[in-house]
């Protein structure tokens, strides 16, 4: 039990400390820089500060749903889920240096209730942990598609990143859902959905 606790907790620093890994290409690489204002510039990059805080949100969530999942299949589903979202957080990091900014100085706070969220979640049982999973993807997948919309025209860059992400969030999705996650009440949905918006009012400044 000890030694779990350890690697968690070495998980958590690595998350938010250490440069995160990827084993496939970053899906701007190739792309040139585009000419931006300093006003568009400024909102690439609160919403890449966004996503990135997103994604160590995702990483804590699905520690913790890992950590408390029953089923070997939902386990494995979630790993995949979770080591995806250690490349974005790669991409989005790299991102928001090129664009001349930092992460968000709340990622320590959203993770740790995020963990607990997913440990939660796991504790219920399966269907709910695989249902959280499900949900959560798709409100993911709903910002990212506000952020395509969003984003400066010419950001070939910010938009590749964006676009892999939003696939993956979507197979995310699909195999939570393929694999038997159970609808989550409308209250559940809604507080998911507000704290997300507090999370990306707060990232995008800070």
């Amino acid at each position: 039990m000890l030694d779990l606790l350890i690697t968690e907790f070495d998980k958590g620093l690595r998350t938010l400390l250490a440069p995160a890994p990827t084993l496939r290409a970053y899906p701007d690489d190739g792309l040139e820089e585009a000419e931006m204002s300093d006003a568009e510039r400024r909102h690439a990059l609160g919403l890449m500060r966004i996503n990135h805080c997103g994604e160590v949100c995702a990483q804590a969530l699905y520690q913790g749903q890992a950590l408390t999942a029953r089923d070997p299949a939902a386990r494995e589903a979630l790993k995949q889920a979770a080591w995806e979202e250690t490349e974005h957080l790669a991409w989005t990091e790299r991102r928001i240096a090129e664009l001349g900014g930092h992460k968000s100085v709340f990622n320590p706070v959203w993770y740790a209730g995020s963990l607990a969220m997913g440990v939660t979640a796991g504790l219920l049982g399966d269907k709910w942990n695989l249902g959280f999973l499900e949900e959560t993807e798709y409100q993911v997948e709903a910002h990212l598609n506000e952020h395509l919309e969003s984003l400066p025209a010419q950001d070939a860059k910010s938009r590749a990143i964006v676009s892999q992400m939003r696939e993956d969030e979507v197979r995310h999705a699909e195999t939570a859902h393929e694999l038997g996650a159970a609808k989550l009440p409308l209250p559940v949905k809604g507080l998911m959905h507000v704290t997300s918006l507090v999370m990306k009012k707060s990232s995008y400044w800070v």
